[in-house]
């Protein structure tokens, strides 16, 4: 099975890197995609799988506030890290969780190699290694990648996570990500 030319190479992409329209208004760094890193995914012939915007699916584009672009980032951030917490919003996280990690399970199961998960730093939903929290950025996760890797360990599948923020300097995160 799969024995055509596909690389059997995959990463998983916070969804705001591939399309910065989906971002909370006030922070997009590009008009469109980080084309550096999405270049340099697909020179190195793998496969991209965008994971849901969480806060796009749980909040709306507008986050819940259309005055949210009035805020300084990290307090808009903490702002939608807590209305993240509303119980049908952590309803709709659990499910987005589901649906990433059937696509992980599958493509373990046929043999494929995940490079990592790429999350977006500062993110209240997609931080790795910083999130927003009692309007600063704070070291942590954001609420969706946390979930996502409780997922992730309690089946027993480790794979590397880093963040970046949509940023020249992301590049080499990712190129190194992608060399391990």
């Amino acid at each position: 099975m799969f024995t055509d030319i596909r690389s059997k190479r995959v990463i998983f992409l916070a969804h705001c890197i591939l399309n910065q329209n989906a971002i909370s208004d006030g922070t997009a760094g590009y008009p469109a995609a980080h084309a550096d890193v999405v270049r340099a995914i697909l020179d190195a012939q793998v496969g991209i799988v965008q994971m849901p915007c969480p806060e796009l699916c749980c909040l709306g584009l507008d986050r819940g506030d259309p005055q949210g672009a009035d805020r300084p980032v990290v307090v808009e951030n903490t702002r939608i890290r807590g209305a993240l917490d509303r119980p049908d919003a952590r309803e709709q996280l659990d499910r987005l969780v589901d649906h990433v990690m059937l696509q992980i399970r599958e493509y373990l199961r046929h043999g494929f190699q995940i490079a990592g998960i790429v999350g977006v730093n500062r993110s209240p939903s997609c931080g790795a290694d910083t999130t927003s929290d009692h309007d600063r950025e704070v070291a942590g996760q954001g609420v969706f990648l946390a979930k996502l890797q409780a997922a992730l360990a309690a089946d027993g599948i480790s794979l590397p996570v880093i963040g970046i923020k949509c940023t020249p300097e992301a590049l080499d995160a990712v190129r190194a990500l992608l060399r391990a």
